[in-house]
C-alpha cells in the first residue's frame, strides 16, 4: 500500500443545466484534470445532483428533490465509469434517493475496481428535515480503499466530534467531508470543525463545498471553497492548510498527503492529542 496519495477537492459550480448529458460533462472535465495531475482520490460537494433539478421540465411542474432518485442510475453509471477509466476513487459528493420508503442524502464512493460504497448522512440541518422531509442514516462506515482507511462525513456530521474520534478508533486517517453552505458563517462553522477534527485526531481532512448561483429552491446561493487540511504540528503546515481555493470559484484544489507522517505526529509529535486523551474521563463511544 503506498504511503503517498494525491488528493483532491472540487470546487463544483452549481450553475443550470439543461440536461443530463451537460451535468456529466462538467463532472467528467474535473475528474480528467484530477487525473492530469496523478490524483487518486477526488472529493466532489454534497448534494451535487440538485443541479439535475434546473433541468427544464415539459410537464410544467417545479422539480422536487424526490424527483432526484430518478437519476440515481445514470448518476452511478456516470461516476463509475470516470472512476474505471482513471483508475481513481471518486467521492462524487452526495445525491439523494429513495431507501426503504424513504429518501436519505448518501455520499457514493465509487473505487476503481467497480464497487460503490455508501454512506448516509448521519445529522440531518433543518431543511433536510422540513421541508424536505429526508431519513438519517444509522451507521458510520470506516471505508477500505485503495490507499488506506477513511471516512466520509457529510457535512453536519462534521460538527460532531464523536464521529470523527471513532472513525480514527477504527482505523481511518483520511476524513472526507463533501459539504453545501449557503452563507459564510456555515461555511466557516464547517471549516472550523474541520481543523478541529484533524487537530483532536491527528487526521488528515479533505473537504469540499458548492459554488455559484442555482435556480432551484433552497439550493439557489452556495459558499465555500476546498481544502486539504492537516493536524497543526511541526511536520505540518503551520496553520493546518496543506492546499485550499479561492472563495467561490470553480477550481480544482490538489495536494498529497503522506500518510506516515501521521503515524511519526501520533508518535512524537509536539502533542499527542489521538495517544494522549483520558479514555477513563470519557470513554470512546461505540
Amino acid at each position: 500500500m503506498s504511503r503517498r496519495i494525491r488528493v483532491a477537492g472540487v470546487q463544483h459550480d452549481m450553475r443550470a443545466v439543461g440536461s443530463f448529458d451537460a451535468f456529466a460533462a462538467q463532472c467528467a472535465h474535473h475528474v480528467a484534470a484530477a487525473a492530469e495531475w496523478n490524483v487518486q482520490a477526488c472529493l466532489f460537494p454534497e448534494f451535487l445532483t440538485t443541479q439535475l433539478l434546473s433541468i427544464p421540465r415539459t410537464d410544467g411542474r417545479a422539480a422536487g428533490i424526490a424527483d432526484l432518485d430518478a437519476h440515481t442510475a445514470a448518476y452511478r453509471a456516470l461516476f463509475s465509469g470516470l472512476a474505471a477509466r482513471h483508475a481513481m476513487t471518486i467521492v462524487a459528493g452526495t445525491h439523494v434517493h429513495a431507501v426503504d420508503g424513504g429518501l436519505r442524502n448518501t455520499a457514493h464512493v465509487f473505487l476503481p475496481d467497480g464497487r460503490v460504497e455508501l454512506q448516509d448522512k448521519l445529522h440531518l440541518t433543518p431543511t433536510e428535515v422540513s421541508p424536505w422531509a429526508l431519513a438519517p442514516g444509522g451507521e458510520l462506515r470506516v471505508l477500505d480503499l485503495p490507499f488506506g482507511r477513511a471516512a466520509v462525513l457529510v457535512c453536519y456530521d462534521v460538527e460532531f466530534p464523536e464521529l470523527a474520534r471513532q472513525a480514527r478508533a477504527r482505523g481511518a486517517d483520511i476524513l472526507f467531508v463533501p459539504s453545501c453552505t449557503d452563507d459564510r458563517q456555515g461555511f466557516h462553522r464547517v471549516r472550523h470543525c474541520c481543523h478541529a477534527r484533524a487537530i483532536e485526531d491527528q487526521v488528515y481532512v479533505v473537504a469540499t463545498h458548492t459554488v455559484g448561483n442555482l435556480p432551484v429552491e433552497w439550493m439557489r446561493g452556495n459558499v465555500g471553497n476546498a481544502a486539504i487540511i492537516t493536524p497543526c504540528d511541526v511536520q505540518f503546515p503551520p496553520g493546518g492548510v496543506m492546499a485550499q481555493g479561492e472563495m467561490n470559484v470553480e477550481q480544482l484544489v490538489v495536494a498529497e498527503l503522506e500518510l506516515d507522517l501521521l503515524a511519526r505526529a501520533r508518535q512524537g509529535g509536539s502533542v499527542r492529542t489521538w495517544q494522549d486523551r483520558r479514555a477513563d474521563l470519557y470513554p470512546l463511544a461505540g
